[in-house]
């Protein structure tokens, strides 16, 4: 008896999730477990696993359509019988496609220059498609690939990630300050610690993992940028959920470290890398990506210095990070090599002004240039 596949409920608020890609094809066989498709919905992809062995048998959602929670969008069953029924059904209902005539000159340049053949209109006896035929569909052929532009259906996490981002920006007042910190000192503590931390705790420190550490220090000195303004209400909070945002092939993931403050840097550091993994392989909870106070991106990976992050709305802050650099700083009149961070932060003005926002991100570079404060 075939077995139903539906489109599952990624927690409460789904409405609707969207088939991204088919992994496998009608006829085809799978094991128990194999992933056979890939959804997404709001800000999560996941792969979809078969709940049985068997074949595909037939196909009900196509890829990029959306459907909600509960609806079947492939059968899976035992056997090739069902599936070649179903392509003979197919096949008798398909009208026979009635085959062109075409001189064999014409047949010769048409496929020398990669037409369709059914694209041509024959003016010859009887519709015959002849060698001026061809010739005068060469012209048209270019002139339409020079207009062509290319469509690409847009899916749910491209559409939720652009009605959030829209709205951030039209319900709050961004502005945004950038500083640089010297981490001369962080990145030879980061070197020094390295390997006590790969050979005790299997996990490598990243300059990230310091970045997140100092912010959430930070926000627990400065507690009016770990808040909310929404409705009119503005929520300060006590404890940190740090969200880390993860660049995905199609879109963006921000899974969130909730009570980040009671974490030591090698539990952040564990943390963050078990998070981003989880977003690249599609596998995050709808829990796991919700209730951030603060945000931090980090673009240096790309060589970006400085740039303005949109807040993660209701969030009040999130936390830019740019590529380092090393260029000549001076310490104690002695001109030496200094490595840069490039730090930027956006702020809700209308939670709190520049000054205070000020000395949130100087308390966060502060940290960063004395590094031993991360660890205690």
């Amino acid at each position: 008896m075939a077995v139903e596949v539906v489109m599952p409920k990624l927690g409460m608020s789904m409405k609707e999730g969207t088939v991204s890609v088919w992994n496998k094809e009608v006829g085809e066989t799978v094991n128990k477990g194999e992933s056979i498709a890939s959804i997404n919905s709001e800000k999560i992809e996941m792969e979809i696993e078969s709940p049985a062995e068997g074949t595909i048998l037939d196909i009900k959602v196509s890829e990029g359509e959306g459907v909600p929670p509960g609806t079947v969008i492939c059968y899976i069953g035992e056997g090739n019988e069902p599936v070649e029924e179903k392509k003979a059904r197919d096949n008798q209902s398909k009208p026979k496609k009635e085959r062109k005539k075409i001189s064999p000159v014409a047949r010769k340049m048409a496929n020398s220059a990669n037409l369709d053949i059914d694209t041509l209109v024959g003016t010859g006896p009887g519709g015959r498609i002849t060698k001026e035929d061809v010739l005068h569909a060469l012209p048209e052929r270019e002139e339409k690939k020079q207009n062509e532009t290319e469509h690409q259906p847009i899916n749910m996490m491209r559409k939720t990630i652009a009605s959030r981002m829209m709205e951030s920006l039209q319900t709050s007042a961004q502005l945004t300050i950038t500083m640089k910190a010297d981490v001369t000192q962080l990145t030879n503590l980061q070197q020094q610690l390295n390997g006590t931390a790969i050979a005790r705790y299997d996990t490598k420190l990243t300059i990230t993992d310091f970045v997140a550490k100092a912010a959430i220090l930070s926000l627990l000195e400065h507690p009016a940028m770990n808040s909310q303004y929404h409705n009119g209400v503005l929520e300060t909070f006590e404890n940190v959920h740090l969200g880390i945002a993860a660049a995905l092939d199609n879109g963006l993931a921000v899974p969130v470290i909730q009570h980040a403050e009671r974490l030591t840097l090698i539990e952040l550091a564990k943390s963050i890398k078990l998070y981003g993994q989880k977003a690249r392989e599609g596998k995050l909870l709808h829990d796991e990506i919700q209730g951030s106070t603060f945000t931090l991106t980090n673009l240096g990976a790309y060589g970006v210095e400085h740039f303005t992050p949109i807040l993660n709305p209701p969030e009040a802050g999130i936390l830019g990070v740019g590529t380092m650099y090393d260029t000549p700083v001076y310490r104690d009149d002695e001109l030496c090599k200094g490595t840069i961070l490039p730090l930027s932060l956006t702020f809700d003005h209308r939670v709190l002004d520049g000054a205070p926002a000020s000395a949130f991100l100087s308390t966060v570079k502060a940290h960063l240039e004395e590094p031993i404060s991360t660890l205690l």
